[in-house]
């Protein structure tokens, strides 16, 4: 159920348009500090690890924290929306967020900066889930085009800007303090967006008619924590009976997760859409390749830093080859899907798994002399392999479902990616740790791999095609 968002202006009617594009300004700003935060910890962990100490289990924590209670909370996050409304769970979350980020900068020891990390995850999953939200209340259909449009670049921006700024504010080592401005920061972007949403953002009831699923999120929560917790501490610490019987648990739990989401009367995913064939094949597929770039992306961070000796604004800068191929594809593959379908969905895997042998063979072959005109190509051809893939792997997914269906899935595959990003960064990094870059390479490929058969299960099209 969506609550009625009731607009409060002076006039008593439809929002001022230049109320309407500060709106949108304060909820991609956001969404920006989302993606910033998700990011950052890529570049910096081996920076932290030298500082507070935590070894592999910091380094893997660091990024899987934040994904694990952003993926957990996501779609809780949206249902309290619903209940109690959007512009209370938007400034709850926010306030929390700068918070947490004040708690990240100041952490002592590396269990206090997890601890923070996670509080980072939960509070961003009150905050996103709510834009569009009060985007579609406040924008008129015939413009809310518009307002979306700005997303795409907007996330694009983000994703070449945050791993560079954050390489640079840990290089600059401002007032001494090392990597901790790049979670200090977010006090003043966040306390500028929280300012901003305090007199911008109308006020709503919330529907408490509204259920959520207070059982299946701990359910959740304690499976993906259980998984993760054993993958890391197996890493970090030998693979004794602890992080086997926090396996085990955690497969458990799942267990336990899965039958209420068979019997509960409002799961978190709901079950009519994992007997539709295209998204339970979409789902499985898009856990396995996020699980696997998310992975990919952390090894060559570690790589550049921990083989090659490059500095955390080198590392940022080496990175830019694939982050504007991601930004390209994107792009591109908006328009093209409506065209070729699933079809391009095999291009984008394709590509990704050429990029990826391609970057092992140069890794293998050259190893801690690898130099950056080397690393370029297969970088951009990557680049160009998840762009085309991100663009294209989830809207192909909700090709036909049910339009009453669209919100649950859409929540649904967002909450999924960040629980594979998660885990695909404990995973792949577990192999790195124990093994070397060019078997973690081999680990992604594989994944990839096993990835292209399930794209005959997709959809032939996205939505709008299956609807019209």
């Amino acid at each position: 159920m969506t609550q009625i968002l009731h607009h409060e202006n002076r006039s008593g009617g439809v929002l001022p348009a230049r109320t309407r594009w500060a709106i949108l300004a304060v909820i991609l700003a956001a969404d920006v500090l989302d993606l910033l935060d998700a990011t950052i910890t890529n570049i910096a962990a081996p920076t932290i690890t030298a500082d507070l100490g935590g070894g592999p289990g910091l380094v893997q924590w660091l990024g899987a924290a934040y994904a694990l209670a952003l993926g957990v909370l996501l779609v809780p996050g949206g249902r309290l929306g619903d209940r109690y409304g959007r512009r209370r769970l938007f400034l709850a979350g926010l306030a929390g967020f700068v918070a947490a980020s004040l708690a990240c900068g100041l952490a002592p020891t590396p269990a206090a900066l997890v601890a923070a990390r996670l509080l980072q995850g939960a509070f961003g999953a009150l905050v996103i889930p709510q834009g569009f939200g009060i985007l579609g209340a406040t924008w008129p259909r015939d413009q809310i085009g518009k307002a979306f449009a700005l997303f795409g670049p907007a996330m694009g921006l983000s994703a070449v800007g945050g791993p560079v700024l954050a390489g640079f504010l840990v290089d600059a080592d401002l007032a001494g303090l090392g990597w901790r401005p790049m979670f200090l920061i977010n006090l003043l972007l966040g306390g500028a967006a929280l300012f901003a949403a305090t007199r911008l953002l109308p006020r709503d009831t919330g529907d408490r008619s509204v259920s959520v699923d207070g059982p299946g999120s701990a359910l959740l929560a304690g499976a993906m924590l259980g998984v993760l917790g054993g993958l890391i501490d197996g890493s970090a610490q030998g693979w004794t009976t602890r992080p086997l019987a926090l396996l085990l648990l955690g497969l458990a739990a799942f267990a336990a997760f899965c039958h209420r989401q068979r019997t509960a009367a409002h799961p978190l995913i709901e079950p009519s859409l994992l007997r539709n064939r295209g998204f339970a094949a979409g789902l499985t597929l898009g856990v396995v390749a996020f699980a696997a770039t998310a992975g990919l992306l952390y090894v060559i961070s570690l790589f550049l830093q921990q083989s090659l000796g490059r500095t955390p604004a080198g590392t940022a800068l080496g990175l830019i080859p694939l982050t504007l191929g991601i930004v390209i594809a994107s792009i591109a593959c908006h328009g093209l899907i409506h065209t070729y379908g699933r079809r391009l969905a095999v291009t984008g895997l394709l590509i990704l798994l050429a990029g990826c042998v391609w970057l092992t063979l140069v890794v293998h072959h050259s190893g801690a002399h690898t130099t950056s005109w080397a690393l370029t190509p297969p970088l951009v051809i990557l680049g160009i392999g998840m762009g085309t893939c991100f663009g294209t792997i989830y809207d192909l997914t909700i090709g036909d479902i049910a339009p009453t269906e669209a919100g649950s899935a859409s929540g649904s595959l967002n909450a999924v990616q960040q629980l594979a990003n998660a885990t695909g960064a404990a995973a792949v990094t577990t192999v790195y740790f124990h093994t070397n870059g060019t078997m973690s390479l081999l680990v992604v490929a594989a994944a990839v791999t096993t990835c292209l058969p399930l794209t005959a299960l997709l959809p032939a099209g996205p939505q709008k095609e299956q609807h019209h």
